[in-house]
């Protein structure tokens, strides 16, 4: 499975009226692990940032002024996003961004290049009801170092999202994934047939059980009712 982290800085909140995007950072996943291959470009917007951006970014106009036009990036920025799944925190604001300069380059829209678009907001929303979901709050509460983060940047922001992402499917959503993956069982060990071979097997003690069952109350807890190994053992939701 290939997905795509995707962040973008702009020079101001409203496409509608004009703000153009300045930054595109990207990293690739692929089965959910980094490969390295990032997608990274300033560029022009052929107009001015607002200041209330260039405090949340940084990024001077006078630093865009040689940098190159999205129309000039595009069809790399489409052959890197082909066929993969966005993941993008607030996806609404970047998609509705990027349509628009889809739409001056007169290309087609989003959706006829990737395979979807997953919005890690709207995921965090759902595991975390009442909380604070900036990306800045997801990554105090996973984990995830953000102390090198001073200013907002497509790249960087995108490096953390993947990090945060990983952390917040790791229990669920990836359970059927990796099952999938996992490698076929070896018919022989050494020439001797697996069937032949006895191993020995441990039961947990009573001090680990109860630390797993722990663990699954959690989960219970932060998906709301739908923590796939209590349902497999048959437990009641919610039961100690």
């Amino acid at each position: 499975m290939r997905q795509i982290v995707l962040d973008t800085e702009t020079t101001g909140l409203n496409a509608k009226l004009g703000d153009r995007v300045i930054e595109i950072g990207c990293l690739e996943l692929l089965n959910r692990r980094p490969t390295g291959n990032h997608f990274h470009h300033y560029l022009n917007p052929e107009r001015t940032s607002e200041e209330g951006a260039v405090k949340v970014h940084g990024i001077s106009d006078e630093f865009l002024l040689d940098k190159p036009r999205f129309r000039e990036v595009a069809s790399e920025f489409i052959d890197y996003i082909r066929g993969a799944e966005l993941i993008i925190h607030n996806a609404p604001f970047d998609v509705e961004f990027l349509e628009r300069e889809l739409a001056l380059a007169k290309l087609l829209p989003l959706a006829q290049y990737c395979a979807g678009v997953k919005d890690t907001l709207k995921l965090a929303k759902e595991l975390h009801p009442g909380k604070k979901n900036s990306l800045d709050a997801l990554c105090e509460r996973y984990g995830v170092n953000n102390t090198h983060r001073t200013l907002h940047g497509a790249l960087l922001d995108a490096e953390l999202l993947a990090e945060v992402y990983l952390a917040m499917t790791r229990g669920q959503e990836s359970l059927v994934m990796e099952l999938e993956q996992a490698p076929a069982v070896a018919e022989s060990v050494g020439g001797v047939p697996v069937e032949g071979v006895r191993l020995p097997v441990l039961a947990a003690t009573e001090e680990e059980s109860a630390e797993h069952a722990k663990v699954l109350q959690d989960i219970q807890a932060e998906s709301k009712g739908k923590c796939v190994w209590l349902k497999l053992d048959g437990e009641t939701p919610g039961a100690g």
